[in-house]
Parts: structure tokens; sequence; C-alpha cells
């Protein structure tokens, strides 16, 4: 699933786009999430976009932010702070 709809008109050039959308994809496949609109997905989205907002462009570099901003000790922290997957996101 492409970032695109999370970004609400934000500037992003393809470049961005592709990258943001890489690691999104990269980030809910090690969360076991679904790539669709849930509250989940789109507190990753957000967290993503936020970055890139900030200048990480690099979809590694992107994912590494993630796993550091929202989950000190890496993806696992991450998907209990969602609710274990189920929709029931909190904030990072």
């Amino acid at each position: 699933m492409p970032i695109r709809p999370f970004l609400s008109g934000q500037p992003f050039d393809q470049e961005a786009i592709t990258a943001t959308s890489q690691a999104l994809e990269r980030v809910c496949d090690a969360l076991r999430l679904k790539m669709i609109d849930d509250s989940a997905t789109r507190l990753v989205a957000e967290k993503i976009i936020e970055l890139a907002q900030r200048g990480i462009r690099d979809a590694d570099a992107l994912v590494s932010a993630v796993w550091k901003i929202c989950g000190p000790i890496g993806p696992d922290f991450l998907l209990f702070a969602l609710g274990g997957g189920t929709g029931q996101a909190v904030q990072c």
C-alpha cells in the first residue's frame, strides 16, 4: 500500500513517496499489520511522514528511525505499544 492516502496533501517528490511507501510496508510487515487504513497503520505512517518531513528520505533510514523513536527494544515493543496489532494504537 502506498503511503499516499496518509500524506494529506504533504508536498513530497516521487523519490520521497517511494522511500516512505517502502518504509511503511517494511514496518507494517515486521509488525504483522495489515496494509489498511486503521489506527495502527496510520500511526506508523504518521511517524514515517514526520521523519521524512525532517529530511530522512531513505527507506532504510526511515525504518531504523521508526524503531528508535517508537521501540527502544525494536519491533516487538512497538507491536506491544500498538496493542498487539489489534488496531488499539497508542502514541509513540
